[in-house]
């Protein structure tokens, strides 16, 4: 088998499984969506990872000593469709790098990162991945089982929530503004305050 170190090597019309993924030798940030490779966008600016930080610190603080634990990208989260049964590495097509999730089965936890469906993913928004986040993870999350989906809008200063209902379909609990409190559906006790995650991005590109 030839050794993949350049993203090049690959025929990006080509559909591949986590099998594959594990074997390649590459620099290059991709995610695989059902098969197909995915170049993530450039490094991220200075307003997301502003914003990730303090998500990040925030929530660090609140799981640190809770059996639900807090992971940051680059983290690989394997997905398929949660009324299928996993057989084996080259039965999943979907490994995703959400920016923040929480998983509170331990055992879905191995040496390569979450093999199944978070509990809460958080995705922030860029200018290059909006459509990329809104739609076609939006689907892979609902599919895969992530009870809770958060999507930031960094210029915006706002956070939409979404929590799947009794028919496994997400639904939009709450838009919450730059001033106020996000409550997590999962976590009714944390109130994140949104003036700290937004704050010192103001002026970031």
């Amino acid at each position: 088998m030839t050794t993949i170190t350049d993203l090049s090597q690959l025929d990006l019309t080509k559909t591949y499984s986590y099998a594959d993924y594990l074997t390649w030798r590459f620099d290059d940030m991709v995610e695989l969506i059902k098969g197909k490779i995915v170049q993530m966008t450039p490094a991220p600016n200075v307003r997301h990872q502003s914003i990730s930080g303090n998500l990040h610190g925030f929530l660090f603080a609140h799981f640190r000593h809770q059996k639900c634990r807090l992971f940051a990208a680059p983290f690989d989260v394997r997905l398929y469709d949660r009324k299928k049964s996993l057989v084996a590495n080259q039965d999943i097509y979907t490994v995703v790098q959400p920016d923040l999730c929480v998983i509170c089965n331990p055992e879905l936890l191995d040496k390569k990162g979450c093999n199944g469906a978070p509990d809460w993913i958080i995705e922030i928004l860029s200018r290059g991945n909006s459509k990329k986040e809104m739609e076609t993870k939006y689907a892979l999350y609902q599919e895969a089982g992530v009870s809770e989906y958060w999507i930031v809008y960094p210029e915006l200063r706002a956070i939409h929530q979404f929590v799947l209902d009794e028919q496994e379909c997400y639904q939009l609990k709450k838009m919450y503004a730059e001033d106020g409190f996000a409550v997590p559906h999962l976590f009714p006790d944390l109130k994140v305050d949104l003036i700290d995650v937004f704050e010192q991005c103001d002026d970031d590109d």
